[in-house]
């Protein structure tokens, strides 16, 4: 395909201009295989519950299980094991539901197809209509306005024919495509860089590339690739450097393994302590395996996931927005930049009228009244099926503007010349009204071609480019309109009439933004993201798009600044520039990845192949729901609903997900580390077991039953307005000091239990007045360091309190080792716990509530 004329290549694929015979084509259908993208499954429930185990803290809690099935802790290997399951079933249940719904997103490439095909060698061929994955190679397949291309096809005619490529390169402007004998490198007429793949393959005019549009005009092409063999598919293979961490797993994931290493060093520092100060041996395993398991937020897969899927489904059915993999919407809450492509997010791909001026750039309304005219007569006498989008722009301002709408442009028309991508032009020919016998030519195109056509001295032909030149660096696309009055012709008209035309003016077109664009930025900045346009497409048309949408586009940066610059360089540029144009994919992806490694966290919104690196590379891939199938798969989060303002309704719930996740991290943390701190020293201190094994399963049983509470409790405002971040090193050191603070409280109680407990039933007691006062300070803890509101934790933390109260009088207390305690200790808990609260309070305020900062 690359360097063989089109006859030698119809020739190597056993081909020919009237296409294949039906029996050939069956035959290449089982050969080939047919013609679909490689396929994705929807992994089953039981591989996403396995794939659930990996989590490292679910990990650790199947080992404890193990562990403390071997020591024969029954019961703790039980419960262990049921939090598992618990918390690996609703992780399964929500990802597996998010991956059903984005299944039911994918669309096909096209539904069906135009080929040539006979009956037999000697046949006439026969336009059929086929499904378009029945396609081979081989086919020759015929193009109309509105066609998405099936496959990747090499053009042998072609007619006023253009494709978007918008989903492949990120141009928004259609791009000229035509037969050529020769196939060479084509270089850009403008002269700047374009990116590496467009150079490869994009921007050939003689290939249209499955993925693309027909944007006007017809064509005929040979198939040269099918299914997996386009180029449209090769553009999905990741790349291994791709693979990203994402904010879940710098955050959770590190917590997780800071404590996954203090359980693992818990029970052998218990063993050695006991034996080396109190000469006990194994029989202190089952306690110490009860410590690591008491130092455990063994809620912690239970409280995240169910947080996740509560806040996944909740988008999914108020907002349309669907979570593919649970952690990205915790990631979304962590989001401080979105990096997106402009083409297909921020603008819709199809243009619209921004200007129309004469030739001293004085606005004039009859430049337009010109314009539509020629793309309506255009359009109809050249029996084109559809107008091109730039045709349909210039009739909807026509309508919009003038008060008698589309009959403002009757005429008697008598003929036209379609478009071609040699001229550049298009002419419709009328009759002039109130002349009769005279015709007028209305020619419009591109500026250069009708200028040439025009009669005008080198200082007019000048001021014209120089105004045309200052409209396309402000971002738009010009067109020049001419107008010329012939004596009525018999012949047909052809281009050679386009000649000594009269210039009327130059019309001015913009990106057609995206309904809900400007809403999603101004949100975006509301919420304290920052907004970088990554795209492809030309840098004035970007930074034009950004002035439309509100968005202060800066200094713009191209593809060729980019290159030199080693990645720290690229970050601090990166992190001070809003809009990087003419950019590849692997350029996208870069600056991704750069921004990333200076701290922040980062969603990347696009819709096409072009935009699958970044996606891949970034925290959060995000898209659209006209996004290509392959976009839609690679995505962790898709906006499935028009409407560009659910990406912050996203990020508030992911905001709001992350503060519930980091307030229990603060609380249970808090109160495990000091209660472990006061069971070790206690230990080491008293005759006897401060708790025994039952007894600290029991309490934490309690203690995890009241703690999915957490997972129902709403944010407060000041939580949901900055981007929200969990730092391993920052949570750690602020749940050391609650957790400090609780085991004092612990301690003082130890103090006034031995005081109040000598009698016969000290052991027994010690045990109630030590269970009793550990759920009491956690009560107290999950009240007074929550972060959200509702009566949910209250209500929870009450029936907590409640049960260490009671449970050691009722006929359970005896059976687990506790006794009933003398009325001497309650007034002296009450002092313990009322000294304990009003610490607990001041240390609370002065402490800023650690994660709820960006980067």
């Amino acid at each position: 395909m690359s360097s063989s004329t089109p006859l030698q290549l119809l020739r190597s694929l056993g081909s020919g201009p009237r296409g294949l015979v039906e029996a050939d084509a069956e035959a290449r259908l089982v050969r080939y295989g047919e013609n679909v993208l490689p396929a994705r499954r929807v992994p089953s429930p039981p591989i996403i519950f396995l794939r659930s185990l990996r989590d490292p803290f679910t990990a650790v809690l199947a080992s404890l299980a193990l562990v403390s099935a071997l020591v024969a802790a029954w019961a703790t290997a039980s419960v262990i094991a049921v939090l598992v399951v618990v918390s690996c079933g609703l992780r399964t249940a929500g990802e597996h539901r998010a991956d059903r719904a984005a299944a039911g997103l994918r669309e096909l490439v096209a539904g069906t197809a135009t080929v040539l095909r006979r009956t037999a060698d000697d046949a006439a061929p026969v336009s059929r209509e086929i499904p378009v994955d029945q396609i081979v190679p081989g086919d020759v397949v015929r193009l109309a306005p509105g066609d998405l291309v099936p496959a990747d096809l090499r053009l042998l005619r072609a007619t006023g024919l253009t494709a978007h490529q918008a989903a492949l390169t990120g141009e928004s402007a259609p791009v000229a495509k035509y037969p050529v004998d020769e196939p060479r490198a084509q270089a850009p007429p403008d002269g700047t860089r374009r990116p590496a793949l467009a150079e490869r393959d994009f921007d050939r005019p003689e290939v249209c590339f499955q993925g693309s549009s027909v944007a006007s005009g017809s064509g005929t092409g040979v198939v040269v690739a099918t299914g997996a063999g386009t180029r449209f598919a090769r553009a999905d293979t990741p790349r291994h450097e791709d693979r990203r961490t994402s904010a879940f797993d710098r955050s959770v994931y590190g917590i997780s393994w800071i404590l996954i290493r203090f359980m693992l060093l818990t029970p052998p520092l218990v063993l050695m302590a006991n034996a080396a100060l109190r000469g006990r041996g194994l029989e202190t395993l089952p306690f110490a395996v009860a410590v690591a398991v008491g130092l455990t937020p063994e809620m912690l897969p239970v409280i995240v996931t169910t947080t996740l899927a509560r806040g996944a489904a909740t988008l999914a059915r108020t907002h349309q927005v669907i979570v593919r993999r649970l952690p990205a919407l915790h990631d979304l809450g962590a989001v401080d930049v979105v990096c997106l492509d402009k083409t297909g997010t921020l603008t819709r791909g199809r243009p619209a009228v921004a200007c129309a001026l004469d030739a001293s750039g004085t606005p004039d309304a009859s430049v337009l009244h010109w314009a539509a005219v020629n793309s309506l007569w255009t359009v109809q006498l050249a029996e084109l099926p559809t107008a091109d989008a730039l045709d349909e722009a210039l009739l909807d301002a026509a309508e919009e503007r003038f008060a008698e709408g589309l009959a403002a442009l009757e005429y008697d028309a008598l003929a036209a010349l379609p478009f071609d991508p040699v001229r550049r032009l298009s002419t419709a020919v009328i009759a002039t009204p109130h002349r009769l016998g005279h015709h007028t030519l209305v020619v419009k195109g591109a500026v250069e071609e009708v200028l040439d056509r025009c009669a005008l001295t080198g200082a007019e032909r000048a001021e014209t480019l120089a105004l045309a030149g200052r409209l396309a660096a402000d971002g738009l696309r010009v067109l020049a309109v001419a107008l010329a009055e012939r004596p009525a012709a018999v012949r047909p008209y052809t281009p050679a009439d386009e000649r000594g035309l009269t210039l009327k003016g130059l019309v001015g077109l913009r990106d057609e933004t995206a309904r809900t664009a400007a809403g999603a930025l101004a949100a975006l900045a509301r919420r304290g993201v920052a907004v970088k346009v990554l795209t492809g497409d030309h840098p004035g048309t970007a930074a034009r798009a950004c002035r439309d949408l509100g968005l202060t586009p800066g200094e713009v940066v191209t593809a060729a600044a980019i290159d030199p610059l080693d990645d720290t360089e690229l970050g601090r540029l990166a992190d001070r520039t809003t809009v990087f144009a003419r950019c590849s994919p692997e350029q996208k992806a870069r600056i991704v990845r750069a921004l990333r490694e200076r701290g922040h966290v980062i969603g990347f919104l696009g819709d096409g192949v072009n935009d699958l690196p970044a996606l891949r590379a970034s925290d959060v891939g995000i898209c659209p729901p006209e996004a290509v199938d392959v976009a839609r798969e690679t995505a962790d989060v898709v906006l499935a609903a028009k409407d560009l303002t659910s990406l912050d309704h996203a990020i508030v719930a992911g905001r709001g997900g992350g503060a519930t996740i980091a307030g229990y991290l603060r609380i249970t943390l808090s109160s495990n580390l000091g209660n472990v701190i006061a069971m070790l020293t206690a230990g080491l201190l008293l005759p006897f077991l401060p708790m025994l094994p039952v007894q600290v399963l029991v309490q934490n049983l309690c203690s995890d039953a009241a703690q999915p509470a957490f997972a129902h409790d709403r944010p407060r405002a000041e939580a949901l307005r900055r981007p929200l971040t969990l730092r391993p090193r920052e949570v750690l050191a602020s749940v050391a000091a609650f957790g400090v603070l609780n085991a004092a409280a612990d301690l003082a109680t130890f103090a006034v239990l031995v005081w109040a407990v000598s009698d016969a039933r000290s052991e027994t007691a010690f045990h109630a007045g030590w269970f009793t006062e550990n759920l009491l300070t956690q009560a107290l803890v999950m009240v007074l360091l929550r972060t959200g509101r509702g009566i949910g934790v209250p209500l929870a933390a009450g029936a907590l309190a409640l049960t260490g109260l009671l449970l050691p009088l009722t006929p359970l207390g005896p059976l687990i080792g506790m006794a009933a305690l003398p009325p001497a200790y309650y007034p002296l808990l009450a002092l313990v716990l009322a000294l304990y609260a009003g610490a607990l309070y001041g240390l609370n305020r002065r402490a800023r509530p650690t994660g709820a900062q960006g980067p």
